[in-house]
């Protein structure tokens, strides 16, 4: 299976598993605890597929990166968390440096 794919459904994962962590309370409740414990290990252990083929570097800029992005996003749609102008400037910077360390990895 193509590595991009891979790090997309690992990155998906992984926001799914920080909803979880949030959904627990301080890991009080069993349901949300099984999820991060189930998203998690498989977070990882597809990271570690997409490892075999693309560089550590970008592998982890991008999974963090976007998994970041998205999960700030999900914290101010859903669990109404404050949004601001130079949280969202800071996400976009995050964004351009994916972008440039995934041209990079290009030979760009």
């Amino acid at each position: 299976m193509n590595p991009w794919i891979i790090l997309i459904l690992a990155i998906l994962l992984e926001v799914s598993g920080t909803i979880c962590l949030k959904l627990s309370h301080g890991m009080t409740r069993p349901l949300p605890i099984l999820g991060v414990i189930v998203f998690y290990l498989t977070t990882f252990t597809l990271m570690s597929f997409c490892l075999k083929t693309l560089e550590v570097g970008t592998v982890y800029a991008i999974w963090s990166g976007v998994g970041t992005a998205l999960i700030a996003t999900v914290g101010i749609l859903f669990f109404g968390e404050s949004f601001a102008w130079i949280k969202m400037a800071g996400l976009g910077l995050v964004i351009i440096g994916m972008i440039l360390l995934r041209l990079s990895s290009n030979g760009g």
